[in-house]
This record gives C-alpha cells, structure tokens and sequence, in this order.
C-alpha cells in the first residue's frame, strides 16, 4: 500500500488513540509522518513504533492551544521533511466536567474551545501556507458524532465540534483554488485508552453504559484504526473528488 507516497503528513496528538493510529497507518502507506504531540513521553514512543514498523517519524513536541508552539512545530515539521502536504487535526476531546449550558463551569468552555477549536484553527492558520508552497494537499479535520445530534450532554464540546464542521466546510471553498482539500470525520464511541478507562469496551463489558446504543447500533463502536483508514482515505489522492464533506463514522447513530 502506497496511498501517501512523497507526502508529508503534520498529525496532532499523535502519542495516543486515533492520532496514534493514523501515524502508524499512514506511515505504512508511504508518508512521512509529523507526530506533533504535547506530552513527550507519548510522542518519543509514538515514533518509535512507527519507526520499528519501517515508517518515518519524527516527534515535535506542539501545544497546539499556543500558537508560538504550533508555528514552531509546523517551522520543524518542514525544515526536517521540505514540504507538509496533509494536516490531520485530531488533537482533542471532552472532559467528564462538560455539562448543561446553564450548569457548566467557564473553565470548561475555555478548555474544550481551546483543545478542540483553537487548536484546529491555529494548525490550520500555519500549515496552509506550506501546504500551498507545496502545490496543495489535504486538510482532515475530528469533528464527532456529538456535533450531529442533539443529545450529547456535554453541551461545550458538542458546540466546539460542530464549530468544526462550519470551518472545514469555508476552509474548503476557500482554499479549493489553492489545489487543497478539507475534509471532517465525525466517529462515534472509539476505544481509544481513555474510553477504555471511562466505560470499558462495550463490546465486551455487558454491563457498560455503552451496551444499550451497542443494542441499537451494532456497527457504532470502533477502534482507533477504524477513524484512522477514513482518514488515510481522505489524506489520499482516492479521495480527490472529496472536499466540504462531513462523514459520520459513528454506525449509523445520527442516521436513524
């Protein structure tokens, strides 16, 4: 497989879950792949497993909600490799404090915005204009599943990635003419790490809060690698017809 060949992919928290993932996969198919991480620990072992795979990584250490850390990565990023061609956003996530517009602490909204938004917009205002030095490329925004229905208690993340899902789609037609495409996934329940500390794998833990929707919506549970291939599909030139879209990678749960 060899879907990234001569592409150089920036992929924020790519030390754990989904991020971790994807650096594996796309370095599998050829690129060389940015791990812009915070925590070093996670990001020195991220790239070594891509690197024990056959891959090539390199670990920058990126704050993405400061935006002298993420011009500094993304400055890193294409010193190392010449060029940055696909931006993979993944860096993110909610809190167990994000509650009701009318219950939840300030804190949480400067949090969840800053991680969730801020980071993505602050990535996005520094890579793409490497990315147009480049000749184009591929811009793959998280959004979630959270952002496609109404039901989600955490009512900051949900407006957080729903903010995501608007900006992909203006990131779309405004940079088209520039040869670039932005694209967002919204995934379901993932057993990432985290989740597995939250609630257990449903698939396995008949007594998870997550095994009533697990009843409803067989396919709605997914592992990292399952995000990860769409977002190899969309780093990739298969997907060259693909732009402004908002895929649900969530098992049908915002369909019916």
């Amino acid at each position: 497989m060899a879907d990234l060949d001569g592409k150089v992919a920036f992929i924020t928290g790519a030390g754990s879950g989904i991020a971790r993932a994807a650096a594996r996969l796309f370095a599998q198919a050829g690129a060389k792949v940015v791990i812009a991480e915070l925590k070093p620990e996670l990001g020195r072992a991220s790239e070594a497993a891509v690197r024990a795979a056959g891959g090539d990584a390199a670990f920058v250490q990126t704050d993405v909600t400061q935006e002298d850390s993420v011009r500094s990565a993304v400055r890193e990023a294409v010193a190392r490799y010449g060029r940055l061609t696909v931006l993979y956003n993944c860096a993110g996530g909610s809190i167990p404090q994000d509650d009701p517009v009318t219950e939840v602490d300030m804190s949480v909204w400067q949090h969840t915005m800053s991680l969730d938004l801020l980071g993505t917009f602050l990535c996005c205002r520094h890579a793409i204009p490497e990315m147009i030095k480049a000749g184009g490329g591929a811009i793959v925004n998280m959004s979630s599943a959270a952002a496609l229905r109404g039901s989600y208690k955490g009512h900051v993340y949900s407006a957080a990635k729903g903010a995501i899902i608007s900006f992909t789609r203006v990131l779309a037609g405004r940079y088209a003419r520039d040869n670039i495409r932005a694209n967002a996934i919204c995934p379901g329940l993932t057993v990432t790490e985290r989740v597995l500390r939250m609630f257990g794998d449903p698939r396995k833990t008949p007594d998870s809060p997550m095994a009533p929707t697990l009843r409803t919506y067989p396919f709605s549970v997914g592992d990292p690698e399952d995000i990860a291939n769409v977002a190899l599909f969309l780093a990739s030139d298969k997907s060259r017809m693909i732009t402004g879209a908002i895929i649900p990678a969530d098992g049908g749960s915002s369909a019916y």
